[in-house]
């Protein structure tokens, strides 16, 4: 929806606004379609309509603008799994696709999937800027970044 040159279309208007309104430290959650983003929301972070897209393809598009923080070993966080899940020997695919779509914008450092449990998760969520609702349908999809300094 954006019509701007160099804004990929993926990226409306509400998310580039977001993105450029969020400064050093902040925190934005891209949420899989069963993260609960409207009631998160209610506890303060803004909440951006993603419907549609999947949160691999919300990456590759927002990286080029949106320096991760350096400052912090992990500026990268999912939800880790419930031990149920671990017990059935879920693997989580997307988070190998997160990490290589965020290295390859991050060159000059490797990253690390910081894993948090569920409900910190969800606390942590609710003190985000932002809360990016998506239509990504992997299990454990959510991630959070965390925004760093242009240089």
């Amino acid at each position: 929806m954006s019509r701007l040159r160099g804004i990929p279309s993926i990226i409306s208007p509400e998310l580039i606004h977001t993105l450029a309104r969020m400064g050093h430290g902040d925190e934005i959650v891209f949420a899989d379609s069963n993260f609960p983003s409207f009631s998160t929301c209610k506890s303060g972070p803004e909440l951006i309509d993603a419907s549609g897209h999947p949160i691999p393809e919300l990456l590759k598009a927002i990286l080029p603008l949106f320096p991760l923080d350096c400052h912090v070993f992990n500026p990268a966080i999912v939800m880790g799994l419930v031990n149920s899940d671990k017990k059935k020997g879920i693997q989580v695919e997307i988070w190998n696709k997160y990490v290589d779509i965020l290295e390859s914008f991050e060159t000059d450092r490797s990253i690390t999937l910081l894993e948090i449990e569920r409900f910190e998760f969800y606390e942590r969520a609710k003190r985000a800027f932002a809360v990016v609702a998506t239509s990504e349908t992997a299990l454990y999809g959510n991630i959070i970044l965390k925004k760093g300094v242009i240089s």
